[in-house]
């Protein structure tokens, strides 16, 4: 059997420290009814002193008398209490006690109540019992308490003593003290506890503050059983931990993850700073304004160096908790106007942020100097301003302004931090949408330059078009259309495609386009024009590839080449025939005069620069008045639609009738671009004329010397009947000589045509396919004069071969053209 002495942690020596522990008994009313000389030597109160009052007045920390109500009430509610409690001794010292409350009745069932009381360094079990924790607990950095099975407060520390006072927590439950959402959740997890025994650890939770309900923190929350020494459940303690600086931080890393999603979604300058107020509100301010400097919309490069008032500035963007910005007092896109002492203006000239923690209308001279803008901020309760400069490799782009209600409280400087650290992504972002702006401004005026500003078609044809680059980042893409003046009142219709977009496939259109004006004014058939286009084509890849330069600069220009297609068509307005060839581009589409929509079927050749197979022609002979459409496939193809589809629409919208191709144009426009093309679109279109009889007029000569003569009577006459009298003698001058050369150079037949239309044209074919060359004469040259007559008297000529030989042509101003031009010299 075990002994006295050993039955007490420590043996004999500790056992003499519980015996001389002092003791105490209370009445009911928690008055001195006992008091031992050992109490009298612990506390320094002669009996004669301390009997019969109330114990309470040995406490030393104001506020342990509720305590102590609450004390009564647990050992009431059990089998005693046991804690550590700061005394007062006589001298006025502090003592802190370690005490065991028992309740004892009497033989006539009074209540008393028995104290045990010792130094807290004399409680056996070195002085780290339950006895000894509890000041330490009382004072930890960290919210604790203590609440029975009924969840009703016993116990609190300090922390928690200082945001709900004592008397207004002891005794009470739970839902009766915290906030409704706090105490539904607190409780949820406390009736787990106590019916599982299993803790509950880190339940977070935010708060408004009790000093400011404005102000919210964080908190992180722990529950804990508590069991007597039979293992019942008498109650359970919780700690409460504020982690308001881990949740905040943890909350900056979140907006800026959000941020590197949300900002920079586009390469537009305007939506990137809406993009940066969006984020910013309402995590980090009550409303965000972005404002830039106008050049930075303009796509141009700004001044480095300190900004001043000078700049203008407009609002790009805008954010408020409010709905619709009501604080903002500008639109998107206005003016802002700026004072010297603002801080944004202080921030653009100090290029560095500016923060007001506090607005003070005493001392913030810029908010008395706009009536209107000190209106706001007392209406909107606007509490702190911080002004961040939007930078990019040293260049000042703008200023982002962020305000603060007493919802958030004054900006600080983790908030500085995390600002800038916003600004910094986004104005990263701006510039790079600034430059992409800049580039793609200069793409599409270079596109704008290369493709034709006015298109006509004589009397041969009335044509209109319709151009919509790709909804591309660059907005400029490779497709292209003309139309060109030819000899003899024809006119050639051409549209291709150079697949890709950007400045590279602008650059190769205009390459292209060039190139095929250039073969046009050779009078070339399409199938012929478009051979010696693709080995252009051909040229300029192999020149490329070997350029190791142009490699690195842009590896795809070859494969945009390669990608080139093209449509080239002549029609002649006398003869009524279209010439067409195409080197892998589709067809046009011919709408006849009742309607009827074709798609004739033509040889689909290459693409440009493959240099594989050859091209063919096909003539057509559409009927006068006929419609002629050419496009590119952009206009009928889409991601969710394929070409047959696009073509049946195409072939539908244009069967549709219009007074005017512009009507038919926007009809076809609406019917198959519902929204911006993924791909470059072109759309031409051209309705025929014919020339008839009192237009055109043609004879046939013999290889006579005496016909040069009956040559010069018969366009004598039909310019007299045309009422020209004033090109006859240019023109009888003009049918001399080429009549002449025909006659001595070539072989019948002969035939001499003349076309009037916007011009005077000549024509005379022969069966030879020799061309004249004009040369100098000199002064003893006999002949040798006849073309250099005829290049002075015309505007120009030229000759083109035929499939029986070739025709001289010549082409004179009409005589108020030539008026015009005469007044102008």
């Amino acid at each position: 059997m075990m002994s006295a002495e050993n039955a007490l942690p420590g043996g004999s020596d500790r056992a003499c420290d519980i015996a001389k522990a002092a003791t105490a008994e209370l009445d009911g009313e928690g008055r001195v009814i006992a008091w031992t000389r050992a109490a009298e030597r612990l506390l320094g109160y002669p009996a004669g002193e301390i009997l019969h009052r109330p114990a309470a007045e040995l406490l030393a920390i104001p506020g342990d008398e509720v305590r102590v109500a609450s004390v009564a009430r647990w050992c009431r509610a059990g089998s005693g209490w046991g804690g550590s409690v700061a005394a007062r001794h006589r001298d006025g010292r502090e003592v802190q006690l370690a005490l065991q409350v028992t309740p004892v009745l009497d033989g006539a069932g009074q209540e008393r109540w028995s104290v045990l009381a010792m130094e807290e360094w004399r409680v056996p079990g070195g002085g780290v019992n339950q006895l000894m924790l509890e000041p330490f607990l009382a004072h930890a950095p960290v919210g604790m308490a203590v609440l029975d099975t009924d969840l009703r407060y016993v116990w609190v520390n300090d922390v928690l003593e200082r945001l709900i006072p004592l008397e207004q927590r002891l005794g009470k439950q739970v839902n009766e003290i915290l906030p409704k959402l706090e105490a539904e959740a607190f409780e949820e997890r406390m009736l787990r506890v106590l019916r599982t025994g299993s803790p509950v650890m880190d339940y977070e939770f935010r708060s408004p503050t009790y000093a400011d309900p404005h102000q919210e923190r964080a908190y992180s929350a722990s529950f804990f059983g508590l069991s007597d020494p039979q293992g019942r459940r008498i109650g359970l303690w919780y700690m409460v931990i504020d982690v308001t600086e881990r949740w905040r931080a943890q909350e900056r890393l979140a907006l800026l993850n959000d941020a590197s999603v949300r900002i920079g979604s586009t390469l537009d300058v305007t939506r990137t700073a809406q993009e940066l107020a969006d984020v910013a509100v309402p995590a980090l301010a009550d409303f965000v304004a972005v404002d830039l400097l106008d050049s930075v919309l303009r796509g141009a490069e700004p001044v480095p160096g300190p900004v001043d008032s000078t700049p203008t500035m407009r609002r790009c963007g805008q954010q408020s908790v409010h709905e619709g910005c009501p604080e903002a007092g500008l639109a998107v896109g206005e003016a802002v106007q700026r004072s010297p002492s603002s801080p944004i203006a202080r921030c653009l000239l100090k290029g560095e942020s500016l923060v007001e923690p506090v607005l003070d209308f005493a001392t913030s001279a810029w908010v008395t100097e706009d009536p209107v803008r000190a209106a706001v901020i007392r209406e909107f309760g606007f509490r702190s301003v911080m002004v961040a400069p939007v930078q990019a490799r040293g260049i000042t782009l703008g200023a982002a302004t962020f305000f603060r209600s007493r919802r958030l409280g004054p900006f600080v400087a983790d908030d500085v931090r995390l600002a800038e650290e916003l600004v910094a992504r986004a104005a990263v972002c701006v510039d790079n949408a600034r430059r992409f702006t800049r580039e793609r401004t200069a793409a599409r005026v270079m596109q704008q330059n290369l493709l034709p500003h006015e298109l006509t078609g004589g009397s041969a044809l009335e044509v209109a078009s319709w151009y919509f680059p790709a909804d591309a980042p660059s907005g400029v893409g490779g497709d292209w259309f003309d139309v060109i003046p030819l000899s003899g009142a024809r006119v050639a219709l051409v549209v291709g495609d150079v697949v890709g977009h950007g400045i590279n496939a602008a650059a190769t259109m205009g390459r292209l386009r060039t190139a095929v004006r250039t073969l046009a004014n050779l009078d070339l058939p399409p199938d012929e024009l478009l051979a010696r286009l693709d080995d252009l084509v051909i040229g300029l890849v192999k020149t490329h590839r070997t350029d190791p330069a142009a490699d690195a600069a842009d590896p795809s220009v070859a494969s945009t080449f390669m990608g080139a297609t093209c449509l080239y068509a002549v029609y002649d307005p006398v003869s009524r025939r279209c010439s067409v060839a195409r080197a892998g581009h589709l067809p046009p589409l011919i709408v006849g005069p009742d309607g009827a929509v074709d798609c004739p079927e033509l040889p689909a050749g290459p693409p440009l620069g493959l240099g594989a197979l050859p091209f063919e022609a096909v003539e057509l002979e559409p009927a006068e008045g006929s419609l002629i459409a050419l496009y590119t496939n952009g206009l009928i193809e889409t991601r969710d639609r394929d070409i047959e589809v696009g073509l049946s629409r195409l072939s539908e919208a244009l069967a549709v009738p219009g007074e005017t191709l512009k009507d038919i144009g926007a009809h076809v426009v609406k019917a198959l671009l519902t929204g911006p093309p993924s791909d470059d679109a072109a759309l031409l279109l051209a309705r025929t004329h014919a020339l008839d009889d009192r237009q055109v007029a043609s004879w046939e000569l013999t290889c006579d010397p005496a016909e040069v003569a009956t040559a010069r009577g018969l366009a004598g006459r039909q310019l007299a009947e045309w009422g020209m009298d004033d090109l006859l003698f240019t023109t009888e001058l003009i049918v001399s000589e080429l009549v002449t050369n025909a006659i001595r150079h070539a072989s019948a037949p002969i035939t001499l045509r003349l076309i009037r239309q916007d011009a005077l044209i000549c024509e005379v074919s022969d069966a030879s396919s020799t061309s004249p060359r004009l040369r100098h004469a000199r002064t003893t040259d006999e002949g040798g004069r006849g073309l250099f007559i005829v290049a002075q008297l015309t505007r120009r000529w030229g000759t083109r071969y035929t499939p029986t030989g070739k025709i001289i042509w010549t082409e004179q101003s009409m005589p108020s053209e030539a008026g015009a031009d005469d007044e102008a010299d």
